[in-house]
């Protein structure tokens, strides 16, 4: 299966000024996932999709291709990423370079493991589903058979549309949210469907031990927190 890895870092981040190239540990933070990228066995391409010179560099310095630089209209706050991937998919359907899938990996995962990588890209492979994502399993307390939402008379309803809410616990399915590390998509399912989802998701469940998403200057300090937690 030919699958194109896709590392999107636009430049302009808000929420932490620079973050793609902002040195963690003394690496920019990009390089984390370019180093995990390059190493996997299952990714036939590795690309940067940015319209960032000052990451293009840094990118192209870790091996990291970048084929096209990202249109201005595809890199704004508002442009959802599937947005980035079909670009990259049509910039290679026009230079008659065709994949079976895509594998996003967003920087702001940095401490996922080649290991773990190639073990979700097996998983997909197996599944034959129309995609993959990694996950984390919510708490219990936030779980949705206990959680709920306003209906139109103002008053609650259970968010899962159930007339009773489920009591115990250990009685409470399994639950779980997409963590942003890994996401697996069949190219038709992006191009027909324009969606990272399609109808049937597998998925992998990220150990909690390396997991952080880094969105704030609170999950930036978290990540360095993590690392001074690993050296000691």
């Amino acid at each position: 299966m030919r699958i194109l890895g896709i590392i999107p870092a636009r430049g302009g981040s808000k929420g932490v000024p620079g973050k793609n190239i902002k040195l963690l540990n003394g690496k920019p933070l990009l390089q984390y996932t370019a180093e995990i990228a390059v190493e996997s066995k299952y990714l036939t391409s590795v690309i940067l999709s940015s319209d960032d010179k000052q990451i293009i560099t840094v990118a192209k310095s870790l091996g990291i291709q970048v084929p096209f630089l990202r249109p201005e209209e595809l890199a704004l706050d508002t442009t959802p990423t599937i947005d980035a991937i079909i670009h990259a998919l049509q910039w290679y359907e026009n230079h008659a370079v065709f994949f079976d899938a895509v594998c996003l990996l967003q920087v702001t995962s940095p401490f996922r493991t080649v290991k773990f990588l190639d073990k979700a890209i097996e998983k997909f492979i197996k599944s034959g589903c129309d995609s993959l994502v990694s996950v984390q399993k919510v708490p219990h307390e936030y779980n949705p058979h206990w959680t709920f939402e306003v209906n139109l008379e103002g008053t609650l309803k259970i968010a899962t549309g159930e007339d009773q809410i489920i009591n115990r616990r250990q009685e409470l399915p399994d639950a779980y949210h997409r963590d942003g590390s890994i996401y697996i998509t069949k190219t038709e399912v992006l191009l027909q469907k324009h969606s990272l989802y399609g109808k049937s998701i597998s998925f992998i469940e990220t150990p909690p031990e390396f997991y952080v998403n880094i969105d704030t200057l609170g999950d930036w300090e978290k990540a360095e927190q993590m690392i001074k937690n690993n050296l000691k």
